[in-house]
């Protein structure tokens, strides 16, 4: 071979090279230039320690992603702990004399409570709803409200038991959440209705007697708190639904697995929805008891077992089917009663 042709043999490689050279260069402006996944993504599009678990804590690294507002209401699990000391766990809505006159919802066990729970659930929602609600929207007629919702209340022992748990709320209130909650009117009518129950002028306001029921007095604790109406609402009727799961357990009507199956239900859920649905846009006038058949059942409870209260936060009494005087603080109350290891008379003891 010449050495020209040799020369020419090179030139065509050094061509057909510097060719393939300028394709492979064009396809690597091309994929410079276009997206990749390969390519790292946004700061915004990846996941956070928080969503990830990265460290297995939960804990983000980024503070700046940290949401505030997405935390639970503190008061909300504070109001809504079986711990609150209130004493509802001695109050069980009639629970027991509905066992013992209803033999068979008795033996079926666990279904009995459904059962009880649906009525009473729906007879706390039509007699007392549209007086939280109420008083959720319009605190300044707390004492008036309050007074109402007495007169309406015909079952002595459901009285008694509201007005105990009513003013327990007081003192927690008074005690724990007062010096935490932001200016309101929901915190100054509460604050007045505290003053006029402590006044000794036989706490009456403007001819108006003051009880402190419960429904009222939580529902103002819960507004003082900044939570909404449709969260005091639904756990107003679910500690309800706790407090008789309560009671079912220690009367072992079902154990406390089936207890937490029945609170944590899809069923209870919905019962407590539709009952909030049904008296949303009640009015005062026209609440009232839907289950009579539950004052007769809370009333024998009372009647066949006894009743354990404090007076005073002194001497702890067993109420009794008469009429009486505290030994304690000289109140008449609709039940007699008397100071634990006094003699007890045989025709009370009988009838207990």
């Amino acid at each position: 071979m010449s050495a020209g042709n040799n020369e020419q043999s090179v030139r065509q490689d050094i061509a057909r090279l510097e060719s393939e050279l300028s394709v492979a260069r064009a396809q690597l402006t091309d994929i410079s230039t276009s997206p990749s996944l390969s390519l790292p993504l946004p700061s915004s599009t990846l996941p956070t320690k928080d969503e990830g678990n990265d460290n297995g804590r939960g804990i983000s690294s980024n503070r700046s992603s940290f949401n505030a507002s997405l935390i639970p209401s503190h008061p909300l699990l504070l109001l809504t702990d079986t711990a609150l000391p209130l004493g509802s766990f001695a109050f069980s809505s009639g629970l027991e004399s509905y066992l013992a006159h209803h033999t068979l919802a008795h033996d079926a066990g666990s279904n009995s409570l459904p059962n009880f729970l649906h009525l009473s659930l729906n007879s706390l929602a039509t007699s007392t709803l549209a007086f939280l609600i109420a008083a959720y929207k319009s605190p300044k007629e707390l004492e008036e409200l309050d007074d109402t919702l007495d007169a309406c209340i015909l079952c002595p022992v459901a009285k008694r038991a509201s007005i105990s748990q009513g003013r327990a709320l007081i003192t927690v209130w008074e005690r724990a959440f007062k010096a935490e909650s932001p200016p309101s009117a929901a915190k100054d009518a509460l604050h007045a209705f505290c003053l006029a129950l402590k006044a000794p002028s036989s706490n009456k306001v403007d001819g108006v007697v003051l009880n402190g029921h419960f429904p009222l007095i939580y529902s103002l604790v819960c507004c003082a708190q900044d939570l909404t109406l449709h969260e005091t609402v639904y756990t107003f009727l679910f500690t309800h639904a706790k407090t008789i799961t309560s009671a079912a357990v220690r009367a072992s009507v079902l154990g406390p697995y089936a207890a937490q199956s029945v609170l944590g239900s899809t069923w209870l859920r919905e019962e407590i929805e539709k009952a909030m649905e049904r008296e949303w846009t009640r009015c005062v006038e026209q609440t009232g008891q839907s289950v009579p058949a539950l004052d007769v059942w809370i009333e024998f409870s009372i009647l066949e077992s006894g009743y354990m209260e404090t007076c005073n936060d002194t001497t702890a009494v067993i109420y009794a089917p008469d009429s009486s005087m505290c030994v304690v603080c000289d109140d008449y109350k609709p039940y007699g009663f008397y100071a634990t290891g006094d003699a007890v008379p045989n025709a009370v003891r009988n009838a207990m």
